[in-house]
């Protein structure tokens, strides 16, 4: 059996904006993450538990995403990571980034734009420093999700070459998978993939303190009139149970504001399935979602520039979308 790299954690996300001071106002001032770098044309932000920045916004003319990071135990999962890449034919190159001299890029085989690093520079954490909290308390980065037409096999190359494991999924009667929810660091997932036109990121998400501070942050934002950000929740997941919010950024890029799933770290841990008709699935109080949740996603940057192409489901004339 071939080794795989040991991928601790989801990272970071890196997204393109158009209007930075906008940005800033949305994800600083309203849900309060940290600005821990400020530099000419972007900006590095944090949660209250973060040690280094998990989210970066980099002014551009278009929105999308830049990469999507994981980090690895170390520098020769790394290694393996570029062995991984030449076997299979994948692009990779080399960069730096702010606080991570060494970072592996690599297009995945389903146009994903992923990224890879050991070593970050560390900052003192801010979770007890509750005189610097600010907005509704967002923690820490917990996962991302990606919408692909191609979730079956997705899944499997990811658990097979990068070692994650699998928390739930959604089945139908054919046995064809139409989402999936894979962990590295012991709670549901790291990453997710969810049927529909793709590849493209649909959310990433911050976990909170508790379900207070997610209604808190409907609060803020009513208060400062941006309830359009607002695109669905408060509620209760089926899937992974955790207590929900899904915002809009001024761009369109969803965040989802995340607490109370469970933890997968027994190594006899066995996968929850979720029959595809299941109305539980979506929101255990059977609140409806609205369209847009399951149509729009933001595009992912290709590897030498421009983005990805997408292409539809293969589960053609079906729903789009499962979660």
């Amino acid at each position: 059996m071939k080794a795989t790299p040991n991928l601790v954690r989801a990272a970071h996300v890196a997204l393109y904006v158009t209007d930075l001071a906008r940005a800033r106002y949305f994800y600083a001032d309203l849900l309060g993450l940290q600005v821990l770098h400020e530099r000419e044309g972007a900006l590095y932000l944090r949660g209250t538990e973060d040690r280094e920045w998990t989210l970066k916004l980099e002014q551009a003319a278009e929105p999308g995403v830049k990469h999507l990071a994981f980090r690895v135990a170390g520098e020769p999962d790394l290694e393996l990571l570029v062995g991984l890449a030449q076997e299979e034919g994948l692009p990779y190159r080399w960069e730096s980034e702010q606080d991570r001299p060494r970072l592996l890029r690599i297009q995945d085989p389903f146009g994903l734009p992923l990224a890879f690093y050991a070593e970050s520079q560390r900052y003192p954490w801010l979770l007890q420093r509750y005189d610097l909290h600010r907005g509704p308390g967002l923690q820490r980065i917990d996962h991302i999700n990606v919408m692909t037409p191609q979730v079956g096999q997705a899944t499997r190359w990811y658990m097979d070459r990068l070692g994650f494991r699998l928390s739930e999924y959604t089945e139908d009667d054919e046995g064809r998978i139409w989402a999936s929810w894979i962990q590295r660091k012991g709670n549901v997932h790291d990453l997710a993939f969810t049927n529909g036109t793709g590849p493209r990121l649909h959310h990433f998400a911050y976990w909170m303190p508790d379900a207070m501070s997610i209604i808190r942050a409907c609060d803020i934002l009513a208060g400062a009139m941006h309830t359009e950000a607002i695109e669905r929740g408060p509620g209760r997941h089926g899937i992974s149970n955790a207590f929900f919010l899904y915002l809009r950024d001024p761009d369109g890029h969803r965040i989802e504001l995340y607490t109370s799933d469970y933890s997968t770290v027994d190594p006899d841990f066995e996968p929850i399935r979720w029959h595809l008709n299941d109305p539980r699935r979506q929101t255990l109080w059977g609140a409806k979602t609205p369209k847009s949740w399951f149509l729009e996603g933001s595009r992912l940057e290709a590897f030498e520039g421009g983005f990805v192409p997408t292409k539809a489901s293969e589960l053609e004339g079906l729903p789009q979308h499962v979660i």
